[in-house]
């Protein structure tokens, strides 16, 4: 029992070391871009649901937080503040499926075609999901969700969501090369772990225990590994349904991604998986104090038809250019860590990860940090952090 928990644990704290220095490129990456692209207008120029809006709501989502439960919560914000129920949406998928953290993650893991995969099938989802919307959801249905966001009903990382601590001066290079940018990306660098650890180290514990204890077979009959053309259809569809359940969300379910590719899920079932990080059960329940039951229900069924047909489709179109990969090798599986090019990727990126928390201790970080889990006031935000932290920088 002890060596079956020790086995579990050790792959854990592998599959860690080996993704470290992605994940910690990642956040800083994310960091710049949250530093230098406001949030303030954000509701302004997300009015309607024209393909125009569409897209400026991926582009905005996509330079902002990858934290899933942020997200949510920055969406109903919007929204509160008059921004299209629909492209509010566009853009909580876009946070958490088109951010370079995902991206750079799924390279290191899995390799590049999956990263091409999640970018292509990210705003195709998006496309089908807007259509969805267009179909099927009726006015009154967005008048009670509005109703029932105006109460406030708090989730979770609402102070997160609300902090806007982005300049808004000088050219991009200009803010993010400022002493006030340097403080603001060293914040954005530390909430965004702050936020994000949970789902991370749960992602990691869950996939070690699998890899170590579910053998291949079970994986390779349960998603009809020996059947291809079965396989190809079943795992768009449970794909979003073992993400369900998992309740790992954000980067986190990227391990127990390559565990399921490993065990034999298709192509387009890993796709599905990653997109499902929007529909667990914890941002289910969210989604019903923030919109009430049926508003709830609606978006569940429409995210999860939407993953699925999105992944169906990143399927066939990456089979017809042969871009699938033929061998089942994700990283994943290293149970040792050896001297290599990845430890001093790691060593290199933990300096620098190492002088951006020094930075956001010396400039009045850890008050802010106090503040991001905490309820967002009704009608108002955090973004007067800014002026906290210019008096630190």
């Amino acid at each position: 029992m002890f060596l079956a928990i020790g086995h579990a644990v050790m792959m854990s704290l592998t599959m860690a070391w080996e993704i470290l220095w992605a994940l910690i490129l990642g956040f800083l990456l994310s960091a710049v871009v949250q530093a230098v692209v406001s949030k303030e207008e954000m509701s302004r120029l997300l009015p309607d649901d024209r393909p125009r809006t569409i897209v400026k709501a991926c582009g905005l989502g996509a330079a902002s937080s990858s934290c899933s439960y942020a997200a949510v919560a920055l969406a109903r914000s919007m929204f509160r503040k008059g921004a299209n129920f629909t492209s509010s949406m566009a853009f909580q998928f876009a946070s958490t499926n088109l951010v370079m953290e995902l991206g750079i993650l799924l390279a290191v893991l899995m390799g590049w075609r999956f990263t091409l995969a999640e970018f292509v099938g990210g705003p195709l989802m998006i496309w089908v999901l807007v259509l969805l919307f267009r179909m099927l959801l009726r006015p009154e249905w967005v008048e009670a969700a509005r109703r029932q966001a105006e109460l406030g009903i708090q989730g979770r990382m609402e102070g997160h969501a609300a902090m806007d601590m982005s300049l808004h001066e000088g050219s991009l290079w200009e803010r993010a090369a400022s002493e006030k940018g340097r403080t603001a990306i060293s914040h954005f660098f530390v909430m965004d772990w702050a936020s994000l650890w949970l789902d991370i180290a749960g992602g990691l514990l869950i996939s070690g225990a699998l890899a170590a204890w579910v053998p291949k077979q079970f994986w390779q009959a349960f998603f009809f590994a020996g059947h291809p053309v079965l396989a190809k259809l079943w795992g768009p569809l449970v794909g979003p349904a073992v993400a369900v359940i998992s309740f790992v969300c954000s980067v986190g379910n990227v391990p127990l991604a390559a565990v399921l590719w490993n065990g034999g899920i298709s192509f387009g079932g890993v796709i599905a998986f990653l997109f499902a990080d929007l529909i667990i059960l914890p941002i289910l329940n969210i989604y019903r104090k923030y919109y009430g039951w049926k508003m709830s229900a609606f978006l569940f069924v429409t995210f999860y038809v939407a993953m699925a047909a999105a992944a169906f489709v990143v399927e066939l179109l990456f089979g017809a250019l042969h871009l699938i990969p033929q061998q089942r090798n994700a990283r994943v599986m290293e149970e040792a860590i050896s001297w290599n090019y990845t430890t001093w990727l790691n060593l290199g990126f933990l300096v620098v990860a190492g002088v951006l928390v020094v930075r956001f201790l010396r400039t009045g970080g850890p008050a802010m940090l106090r503040m991001m889990g905490e309820p967002q006031k009704a009608g108002g935000d955090h973004s007067h952090t800014a002026a906290t932290m210019d008096d630190h920088g």
